[in-house]
């Protein structure tokens, strides 16, 4: 004869968990009324609901959308959040990697490898963006406070995917801007490199003038904000006023893309396809001055 625990098996009058037989339970979901295990339920407006009723509504239910057709976002904005920390760890990179090597290989100079070769190097409009002076640490301070107050009134209302094209952009407008206000490319002249995010802070300063309006907001403070870092960019030596007024335009144009196009199915198509036009337009624009010397 042998002796044990005798294994207690739910009666069918027991009800169980659909998803965990062996566990009985007596709460069932508000929603199909199936009884759901403490593993399996949510808590929802009144009492609660199975994992699989909740998992339904999440397919079935049309995301939120802002008027710009931005995914709404609550809690803290991470793109801001990662874009600072990404010039953060390139400013530190700059200090620890020998020979300027982030500097010589990653900075906007009119668009040029060498003054030597005159080879062209189109993503440096982009990642110059990345990358701060290092003799003057106000620069990144400076640009990185500017970032995180316009990312946290920008990204929620644009959506992050929008606002991330908007920086970029900018940060490439910027540097078309400094392309075709200064002197082009001389032979056996070596060319300044050109560092900071600031064109694509002015970006977000454009990008919020234009939504402003077309929400209907007060603009005085932001004009006033603007003339005064535009002031600042002609009183202040080695700041370069053209990538400010590149990545103010380029800002402005973006916003419009977005704000302006019609609501509709189409909606995030037609902005991709017009944000799009933008890029290829200052590429092409910066290829000509190039070519043209």
């Amino acid at each position: 004869m042998s002796y044990g625990i005798p294994s207690v098996e739910p009666s069918a009058q027991v009800p169980v968990c659909p998803r965990h037989p062996d566990r009985p339970s007596y709460v069932r979901c508000q929603r199909c009324g199936r009884p759901a295990c403490p593993d399996c339920q949510r808590a929802a407006a009144v009492g609660f609901q199975c994992i699989d009723c909740v998992n339904e509504t999440k397919r079935t239910t049309p995301a939120v959308r802002t008027v710009y057709g931005g995914a709404v976002a609550t809690g803290k904005p991470l793109v801001t959040f990662g874009i600072i920390a990404a010039c953060a760890v390139m400013y530190v990179l700059q200090w620890i990697v020998p020979g300027e090597w982030i500097f010589q290989n990653l900075a906007f100079a009119n668009g040029f490898v060498t003054p030597d070769s005159g080879e062209f190097e189109p993503w440096r409009m982009l990642t110059a963006a990345f990358l701060h002076s290092q003799g003057f640490i106000l620069h990144i301070v400076l640009n990185m406070y500017m970032l995180w107050i316009f990312g946290q009134a920008l990204e929620p209302l644009l959506g992050w995917v929008r606002f991330l094209a908007v920086y970029l952009i900018s940060a490439i407008g910027g540097s078309v801007g400094y392309l075709l206000l200064t002197p082009g490319y001389v032979p056996g002249v070596p060319q300044a490199g050109v560092v900071g995010a600031s064109g694509a802070i002015f970006g977000l300063f454009g990008a919020m003038l234009l939504v402003q309006r077309h929400r209907g907001g007060d603009t005085r403070q932001l004009w006033v904000l603007i003339a005064i870092n535009g002031v600042i960019g002609f009183v202040i030596p080695q700041i370069a006023w053209q990538a400010h007024l590149g990545g103010l335009i380029t800002g402005g144009l973006c916003a419009a893309v977005i704000a302006y196009t019609p609501r509709g199915p189409r909606q995030a198509l037609l902005q991709a396809c017009g944000l799009a036009a933008v890029v290829i337009l200052l590429f092409l624009v910066s290829w000509l001055r190039v070519t043209a010397g």
